[in-house]
């Protein structure tokens, strides 16, 4: 698949999944802007860094309308920002309750909210936000995290519907547990060989971004062995 002239957002770029994100769509031929809380970063290949708070609905505007000022124009959306936190329900403070949903689906809903009006305008789009398969076959021990990521999954059905007569589409990809240093690290003792790599998600990705996926709106696609 190939993104030639097309103008893609990356945000969460500098984490283990953007590592190898960045770099597929860079090889596919688009043009790319990210967005991180330091702004630019060392060993990102991106034509536009800019410092911005995805889950401060203020610096969103801003950071969006900076890349569009610009580029001129904002193809596709990928939204990698997220976090985890393990903890039943019963055991979880407000306060990582309140993070879970903050990283998780309220960036989801401001980063969506700022580029969708600007692609319905333009009469074309991709928007593709990272979930999670747990969000549809939870499990227990990690309550907060699930419920954010379900959240994700809802607005990324109800958006797909509101705009689904413009020519922007919104999918979302449901991976299960990622193949990255940090998950190594925090889980020693896990079988790595089940785990999905980032390239095989960032394959998908960039064919998510892809003119060929018109078609494809709403969809929540799971990547990785259960």
């Amino acid at each position: 698949m190939r993104l030639d002239g097309k103008i893609v957002l990356i945000t969460g770029a500098t984490g283990g999944l953007g590592q190898a994100v960045t770099p597929a769509f860079v090889k596919a031929g688009a043009t790319i802007a990210v967005v991180g809380r330091q702004g630019p970063e060392n060993g990102i290949d991106a034509s536009l860094a800019v410092a911005g708070d995805v889950t401060d609905e203020g610096d969103v505007r801003r950071t969006v309308a900076e890349v569009l000022g610009k580029t001129g124009r904002i193809d596709c959306l990928v939204n990698l920002v997220g976090a985890f936190a393990p903890g039943r329900i019963t055991d979880t403070e407000l306060s990582v309750w309140q993070k879970m949903l903050s990283l998780n689906a309220t960036s989801a809903f401001l980063l969506s909210k700022a580029v969708a009006a600007h692609m319905v305008e333009q009469g074309a789009g991709r928007i593709i936000h990272i979930a999670a398969r747990a969000a549809l076959d939870p499990f227990s021990g990690a309550g907060a995290y699930i419920v954010a990521k379900s959240a994700m999954v809802a607005l990324i059905k109800v958006l797909a519907l509101e705009v689904g007569d413009s020519g922007v589409t919104v999918n979302g990809v449901l991976p299960t547990t990622i193949d990255t240093p940090a998950n190594r690290t925090s889980m020693p003792t896990a079988d790595f060989n089940r785990w999905v790599k980032p390239e095989s998600i960032a394959q998908l990705l960039v064919f998510l971004a892809s003119e060929e996926t018109g078609a494809i709106n709403g969809a929540l696609i799971p990547i990785g062995s259960p």
